[in-house]
């Protein structure tokens, strides 16, 4: 089954920011589009909108001025639904409710060819339930657009439980024509990426809760250390903290409440009390136009160590021993293997988070994972009250000499992005083994949707296979809630990847 032709007319059913966006990426392609709204002058004020945006692109030598004139002359407003009779696919973005969602569609299928293709935008309701109502189910299928829908890339195609392979494949084809890069996905909670980006919100968000740092010092860590594009306080308040909540809220209730997904106390005292982000001027920050810049804490300057001795294999970080000798501080290798650290001048140790914590060894600090050290501009550390002033001075320091930042957070298992990779990856694992999507599809959905500097999978296979489950065992010995528990699929991806290595 090929994408529908481009002479095949396009309607869009609903015409609020995500039926604008697809109306104009369907426009765009070369389809004749039909814009329907209830509410009667809306379908005609969002075909101006989209008319506007389009001579935006002709202003910035995006388009030209024919082909927007080509293109406005196939956009209609719908007085009625009798008017998509002749269309080739239906995508409704209305209201996210179930019931109003289901009822559209009947109405719909009383009025469209039985070969029409039909689909939701839903971000957040079960494609399955939502095409449950319909005589024939099996050509319903999820078309879910990234806002703004004409500038991102990412489309995901979910099949609900009766959708027909024919008709999935169709809106796969359809959506890459479109100039889109589609995943495929099963009809699960939050698709592919709404479900995998849930750790990203609520380990920033526990370790605000647990006082282990301010939000402008845990966004700074993920987005200077972790490589991410923005932090999750940050991203949150962009979002909209009503809007991202509802997300996580709806995501754990239709895993029953599963602790993986719990929301968040902090966020929900944030909307309870209006404060929603930049759109309300302020959430976790003050957008207000006398506001001050909240700032990182970034320790003070301390002294180099004088030398470092390295005790067996850094793993993920043993790139810093590279940078350590080019900064001008020696390194001596211990060549008998006493554990994975670096052993600081006055006899503390220096270690990657790896899911225990400060207070459980005596003068000990903990260093966050980088995607990149060499490019990384922040590191984070943490050390418990048991941890000797001059071994953190010591490892402030030595961060420092490399030319990074450095904030101090307080004991911290798991540290800040460690522990939010290692939830990520989990979650991919669990999603492949239970058929949600391929490794290559969740990959690609994690970059392309919420611009990740890396895919779970590569991530994972960056790390080492067994990296993350190791850490989520720590954790979750120190938090046996089930938060932190290792999925089955992880572990076995561990085991298996030990056995091939010969570790018994």
């Amino acid at each position: 089954m090929t994408a529908l032709d481009l002479s095949s007319p396009v309607a869009v059913v609903g015409t609020g920011t995500m039926g604008q966006g697809i109306a104009q990426v369907a426009l765009v392609a070369g389809h004749d589009v039909r814009l329907f709204d209830s509410m009667p002058g809306r379908a005609q004020a969002a075909a101006d909108a989209i008319g506007g945006r389009l001579d935006r692109l002709v202003e910035k030598d995006r388009m030209t001025a024919a082909d927007r004139d080509a293109a406005r002359s196939r956009l209609h407003a719908a007085k009625s639904l009798a008017e998509l009779a002749d269309c080739s696919l239906v995508v409704e973005a209305v209201l996210e409710r179930l019931d109003v969602k289901q009822k559209l569609l009947r109405d719909l299928e009383a009025v469209v060819d039985d070969d029409c293709l039909l689909a939701t935008n839903t971000s957040s309701l079960s494609v399955t339930a939502i095409g449950g109502v319909l005589r024939n189910p099996g050509r319903f299928v999820g078309l879910h657009f990234f806002n703004p829908a004409p500038l991102l890339p990412l489309v995901e195609v979910v099949s609900g439980f009766a959708t027909d392979v024919t008709s999935a494949t169709r809106a796969y084809e359809m959506a890459r024509a479109w100039g889109k890069t589609p995943v495929a996905c099963a009809d699960t909670p939050g698709f592919i990426v709404n479900r995998l980006a849930r750790p990203f919100y609520a380990e920033a968000f526990a370790a605000y809760e647990a006082q282990s740092a301010d939000p402008a010092t845990i966004d700074a860590v993920l987005r200077e250390c972790g490589g991410f594009r923005m932090g999750a306080f940050e991203l949150t308040d962009l979002i909209g903290q009503d809007v991202n909540e509802a997300v996580t809220h709806s995501v754990w209730q239709a895993f029953f409440q599963d602790v993986r997904f719990t929301p968040s106390l902090a966020q929900r005292r944030l909307v309870e009390s209006g404060r929603l982000g930049r759109k309300t001027g302020q959430g976790w920050y003050d957008y207000g136009d006398d506001a001050e810049r909240a700032e990182p804490h970034t320790a003070e300057q301390a002294q180099a160590p004088a030398y470092v001795v390295a005790e067996g294999d850094l793993g993920p970080a043993s790139d810093l021993l590279a940078l350590i000798r080019e900064a001008g501080v020696p390194v001596r290798e211990d060549e008998e293997d006493h554990g994975t650290r670096l052993v600081l001048p006055g006899g503390g140790q220096l270690v990657l988070a790896d899911g225990q914590t400060s207070v459980e060894f005596r003068d000990v600090v903990y260093f966050d994972l980088a995607l990149d050290y060499r490019r990384a501009t922040r590191i984070a550390l943490s050390a418990s009250q048991d941890t000797q002033p001059q071994t953190l001075s010591e490892a402030i320091g030595l961060f420092q000499a490399l030319g990074k930042d450095v904030s101090v957070l307080g004991d911290t298992p798991g540290m800040i992005v460690a522990r939010t990779v290692a939830r990520i990856v989990d979650l991919a694992h669990d999603a492949v083994a239970k058929g949600v999507a391929t490794e290559e599809d969740v990959d690609t959905a994690m970059r392309l949707g919420v611009n990740y500097p890396l895919g779970p999978f590569e991530w994972s296979r960056r790390l080492g296979r067994s990296w993350a489950h190791e850490i989520l065992d720590e954790l979750h010995q120190r938090d046996p809630s089930g938060r932190y528990a290792p999925s089955l699929a992880l572990y076995r991806h561990a085991y298996a990847t030990d056995k091939r290595e010969g570790t018994p």
